[in-house]
């Protein structure tokens, strides 16, 4: 297992060097001075130059990639345009909130999805199957976006009772584990869990229902095995699939909680993006999306050996 994970863990670093180039790419391809964005219209020739040259911005692409590249492998990720701040004190403050809000969203998701595709799986009454599928489907059907916009209509403005926005009370920068703190995460933790939670409800019903009609599972019931511990073996054996779909949902919770966290005003990694983009804040931009793009690689290694700990048949090359 251990040699396994050190192969995959080998493999990523192309990956890596790929997914840093294609950052980097993406974002100077973009329409835009980033320059102009901190200087006024009217600001002298010779300003503008010593800005672009201290920010790197007068050398030629390459070699402002293979410079960025070499800083930012020690961890230094420049400052900021904007702000005039470090990169990575930013990008890793934001980060934090950001994984708070997608771990309460993921805990959510999930553990309803287990419910109730379990449920959906067993049920012999067609209405509870069909009102599952219902859910799953407008689980995947409605933009997250137009469901936090409604959440604040309805429970912020109409009934006031959630606060709209923030990260706690009194402009607060950061979460601690309190009332206040928790009422601020109800709406942004519901508006985000919805499309993981249709997802992967209709991917546990799927395959839970095909293995109930696999021939062990009947062999199980012959030899008179309760129906507890026939759920246990069928939930183990469902268990690569659904790990695989969790997986990949758990990294989009973490990459698609742009416009959420600038519905809700959350100081995550979406709310930071979304503001350097409208101030074309380069090393903000290549900062934050570099940390996100490398996380999710790191989840899908992680769910991969996850995996292969579960159920030892699978094989990998």
């Amino acid at each position: 297992m251990l040699l396994y994970a050190l192969r995959r863990l080998v493999y990523l670093i192309p990956v890596a060097l790929g997914v840093s180039l294609l950052v980097f790419a993406l974002v100077h391809l973009a329409p835009g001075d980033p320059i102009s964005a901190i200087v006024p219209p009217d600001a002298p020739k010779e300003v503008v130059d010593k800005l672009k040259e201290y920010y790197g911005f007068d050398k030629p692409l390459p070699v402002q990639y293979l410079r960025w590249l070499g800083v930012t492998l020690t961890g230094d990720f420049g400052t900021s345009i904007g702000t005039g701040r470090p990169v990575a004190t930013e990008v890793a403050t934001a980060f934090g909130n950001t994984i708070i809000l997608a771990i309460a969203a993921t805990l959510l998701a999930f553990s309803l999805a287990v419910i109730l595709g379990t449920a959906a799986a067993y049920a012999k009454s067609r209405i509870v199957d069909r009102l599952v599928t219902f859910i799953s489907l407008v689980g995947v059907s409605v933009p997250h976006f137009w469901l936090a916009i409604v959440l604040v209509i309805i429970f912020s403005v109409e009934l006031g009772a959630l606060p709209p926005m923030g990260i706690g009370p009194e402009n607060a920068t950061g979460w601690r584990l309190d009332g206040p703190h928790l009422a601020h995460m109800v709406l942004p933790t519901i508006a985000l869990s919805v499309i993981p939670l249709g997802v992967v409800t209709r991917t546990v019903r799927s395959t839970i229902k095909e293995i109930l009609g696999m021939e062990f599972v009947t062999a199980l019931r012959a030899k008179g095995m309760s129906d507890g511990r026939i759920l246990l073996h069928v939930l183990k054996n469902a268990a690569p699939t659904c790990l695989a779909v969790m997986g990949l949902q758990a990294g989009n919770l973490i990459g698609g909680s742009i416009l959420i966290e600038t519905v809700f005003a959350w100081p995550g990694t979406g709310f930071l993006l979304n503001s350097a983009i409208f101030r074309r804040d380069l090393p903000i931009l290549q900062g934050t999306t570099l940390v996100l793009a490398f996380f999710f690689m790191m989840l899908n290694l992680a769910v991969d050996v996850i995996q292969t700990m579960v159920d030892p048949r699978i094989k990998r090359g």
